[in-house]
């Protein structure tokens, strides 16, 4: 999901992100799902009440008045981890109310990718939203269906059951049945989208793609794997190339960040110190 984020919200985003990834790490899958489905329960609640975003954000309110807001409004929640990610969230700043939501419905998605990558089918969780996807793209008449305001008194998400149930993982169910009853001011094509965005983008952060002058052995790719998972704070997969022409260290990328401790690097940032001095 690509949210357009200020100063304030980026930063909070980055530590709550942190602080989820915590709270999750060492539990099992269904604690994960538990947690994704309590942030999704959260946005809706927050959808509902410009006036609740509004004091949950301002920051000229005390931390401690506002978690006690918190409790009062989401009083089933507070024994859940998702409170506590909560709790810590409207402590921080916001640089609009609505940004509280979006990245509890970010953070939300995540949570569920987290609980199906530890079930190990989070390939089979993005096919399963792209068919659906494509599915609703090719027949009118289902689109049409979604994007009405209301379906009689039934929620659009039973509708989601009956075509899935038995069919599809209960996370894309879960998934896809928040988008229909909450689409929040997007299409069911561009929601599904945003989260298989997040769900592409837990996958590059699982993988560690190192390139090295000389081939590791055993011992030093266990090694460099432990490191890299204690780092980011989630299993790390370590894929390993040869290339002679970093001539020695490691370049290692994961997802966009780039940890570069060749020896061409260095040479390079050399030159430009040396260049700098001399101007």
């Amino acid at each position: 999901m690509t949210l357009s984020l200020k100063g304030s919200s980026r930063l909070s985003l980055v530590a709550t992100r942190a602080e989820l990834e915590n709270l999750i790490s060492s539990g099992d899958a269904s604690a994960a799902a538990k947690v994704s489905a309590d942030l999704l329960a959260i946005v809706t609640v927050l959808d509902s009440s410009i006036a609740l975003r509004r004091a949950l954000t301002d920051f000229a309110r005390d931390a401690a008045s506002k978690v006690e807001l918190s409790k009062t409004v989401f009083s089933s929640m507070q024994s859940g981890k998702a409170f506590v990610l909560l709790s810590s969230m409207v402590s921080l700043r916001w640089s609009s109310p609505r940004d509280l939501g979006d990245v509890i419905e970010l953070l939300g998605v995540e949570a569920a990718t987290v609980a199906v990558e530890k079930a190990s089918q989070l390939d089979q969780l993005e096919s399963e939203l792209f068919a659906f996807a494509q599915i609703v793209t090719k027949n009118p008449e289902l689109r049409a269906t979604f994007a009405l305001r209301s379906i009689s008194e039934v929620k659009k998400s039973a509708l989601v059951s009956t075509l899935l149930s038995g069919k599809v993982l209960q996370t894309s169910i879960d998934l896809i049945s928040f988008l229909v009853d909450y689409p929040r001011g997007r299409s069911l094509e561009s929601g599904l989208n945003e989260f298989a965005d997040i769900i592409s983008a837990r996958k590059a952060r699982l993988i560690a793609h190192v390139v090295s002058a000389n081939p590791l052995t055993q011992e030093q790719t266990t090694r460099l794997t432990s490191a890299l998972t204690k780092m980011m704070g989630h299993e790390i997969r370590v894929n390993v190339s040869i290339e002679k022409e970093v001539v020695g260290g490691l370049s290692i990328r994961i997802a966009d960040e780039l940890i570069d401790g060749t020896l061409v690097a260095r040479l390079a940032q050399a030159d430009r110190l040396l260049a700098g001095k001399s101007a």
